[in-house]
């Protein structure tokens, strides 16, 4: 199983790479939608895609918009800090548009793990 993370903060993606990496976890990663959206074309074996919703060149909402149109069996989890709305907005709206589960920033290694064992 191979996934794909997107997030803007390299703090954040270097966190979640670790994690699933200690789990035996194939990863692979972008640092805004943009790039993710190569990757997911390149890369034919990615069934997951962790993703920010709030990033510069192509944002997550429009960044899951677009793989519901390029790999509607992909699974998504969405992530956000919220920026000055609050996460609840951004995560809610993520679910609207095709998120099969979102994640509410900062969150611990195990909630990373859970939230990704209830979508494989």
């Amino acid at each position: 199983m191979k996934i794909l993370v997107i997030d803007d903060d390299p703090s954040v993606r270097k966190f979640i790479t670790t994690t699933l990496k200690k789990e035996n976890y194939a990863v692979t990663e972008a640092e805004n939608g943009a790039e993710g959206l190569i990757k997911l074309q390149q890369e034919k074996d990615i069934s997951i895609i962790i993703t920010d919703l709030i990033m510069p060149e192509k944002e997550g909402i429009e960044t899951i918009m677009e793989v519901r149109k390029i790999n509607p069996a992909v699974k998504i989890l969405a992530i956000s800090g919220g920026g000055k709305a609050g996460p609840e907005n951004f995560l809610l709206l993520a679910d609207v548009v095709g998120a099969n589960a979102t994640l509410k920033k900062p969150f611990g290694g195990q909630e990373l793990l859970m939230c990704l064992r209830m979508l494989a």
